[in-house]
């Protein structure tokens, strides 16, 4: 099948990676950070000190003690973080070797197919709809999507990710997939997709701007989510690592990252693993230029900012440094006409002018209500009344929020209409308390 998407917006962003070739890039040290997984409750299984081998347990989920976060690497313990009241932070290991833990991948069912997942840390690395979390192991999807589309802001092409030889791991992925959901597995790629049929896998080919590489956005066009369906997420990458682990009895945490963005002078592609100390990726690439940068692990819509000396987040692709703009002074502030201001806006010449852009991460503007402007809907490939959701979601109104399609969105899906609200609101962060609150008085 072949689907057009019309609405939605590519940022002009300069600093995109133009050579892909992979460099490697060596660390001592990667994290795993349990809040990159919304619904994991995490009871760590190790501590400072531990011997621990790639793809051993770290941590495990208190509801679902089969569910566990995995070491991506071989070495030791050397921190397990707690923040306020004694919250999970992190647990950083320091490589030493590479001995890796070997796994049982017999399995007849499809609830032994899921137990290899959930134990192997690659159930962890999918997501649900509804809620947009890890998903439960009881119950088994109605359809599970897996997407090869990479739309988000100076994210890296499919053709740095997956390589020709990849493809009987797909194959192989795919396969076992199908046998774990009561539906169909559908794989989403667009034009840049040239290996072909995958096997167990039925193929939907999409075109259009960002956000066309979002799960949620390709759902909506194929099978959209209804009240008591449960349909997994997963991007191609995790795939890959779903037939390597078949194929070789072990956790592959191989990452390729783009180190990207304004503030990055020799932008390039670093072959890692996930979790990496982000300081070695960096390697003095980062501009110097007096200014204060901000650096994200992730894309500028939905990424998270870190420090220098922080840890490659989930899902582990890119880094993005851009301007914190806390010490810039310009005449008239975010009201400016200046041509060098990035707007989706009319109001602004930036908007009518064919070149890249250096954004900074300054909100540019105050919060204040919101505007029923349809300004969201125009970059929102999704029918839904997102406005009258939001609304719902604020007031915590359950039935309004079923009925408007709470259960077809994640935070994602708001990204980029939080990057045009002209009311500056926190979008993404609503919609991911909504879900939460909904999933605790449903569930």
């Amino acid at each position: 099948m072949k689907i057009k998407l019309s609405k939605g917006l590519n940022l002009p962003i300069a600093g995109a990676v133009d050579d892909v070739t992979p460099h490697f890039a060596a660390v001592t040290r990667a994290a795993v950070v349990p809040s990159d997984y919304p619904g994991f409750v995490p009871k760590v299984e190790v501590a400072p000190g531990d011997a621990v081998k790639a793809g051993a347990a770290l941590m495990f989920d208190k509801r679902h003690p089969e569910v566990k976060l995995v070491s991506p690497v071989a070495g030791k313990v050397v921190a397990v973080e707690r923040g306020e009241r004694r919250k999970l932070l992190k647990v950083v290991v320091e490589m030493s070797g590479d001995e890796a833990e070997s796994f049982d991948i017999t399995w007849n069912t499809p609830r032994e197919a899921v137990a290899l997942l959930a134990n192997s840390g690659l159930l962890a690395m999918m997501r649900t709809r509804p809620y947009d979390v890890v998903p439960d192991p009881e119950v088994l999807p109605r359809d599970i999507f897996v997407t090869a589309i990479y739309s988000a802001p100076l994210e890296l092409p499919l053709s740095a990710r997956i390589k020709a030889e990849d493809k009987p791991l797909l194959d192989m992925a795919a396969e076992f997939l199908a046998g774990i959901t009561t539906g169909k597995v559908y794989l989403s790629h667009d034009s840049s997709w040239t290996l072909g049929g995958v096997s167990g896998a039925e193929m939907a080919e999409f075109s259009g701007p960002h956000p066309v590489g979002n799960a949620g956005v390709q759902i909506a066009a194929i099978r959209p989510v209804d009240k008591g369906d449960t349909v997994w997420t997963l991007d191609i990458e995790t795939l890959r690592r779903i037939g390597y682990l078949l194929a070789h009895r072990t956790f592959d945490a191989g990452a390729v990252v783009g180190v990207c963005g304004p503030a990055v002078s020799s932008p390039y592609v670093a072959k890692t693993v996930v979790g990496a100390e982000i300081a070695p990726l960096l390697s003095g690439r980062e501009v110097s230029d007096g200014r204060h940068h901000r650096v994200i692990s992730g894309n500028v819509l939905v990424g998270t900012a870190i420090k220098d000396d922080g840890y490659l987040r989930y899902p582990y692709r890119q880094i993005t440094i851009i301007d914190e703009g806390d010490d810039i002074d310009e005449f008239m502030g975010w009201a400016t006409f200046s041509p060098s201001k990035m707007s989706c806006n009319r109001t602004f010449p930036g908007h009518f002018l064919k070149r890249l852009f250096k954004p900074d991460a300054r909100l540019l503007g105050g919060r204040r209500a919101m505007i029923m402007s349809g300004e969201y809907d125009a970059v929102m490939p999704m029918d839904i009344m997102s406005e009258y959701l939001l609304k719902a979601i604020i007031a915590r109104d359950i039935d309004n929020m079923e009925r408007l399609g709470i259960y077809e969105v994640a935070p994602e899906d708001f990204a980029l209409a939080e990057y045009a609200d002209t009311s500056k609101l926190p979008l993404q962060h609503i919609v991911r308390e909504g879900l939460d609150y909904l999933r605790k008085e449903l569930e």
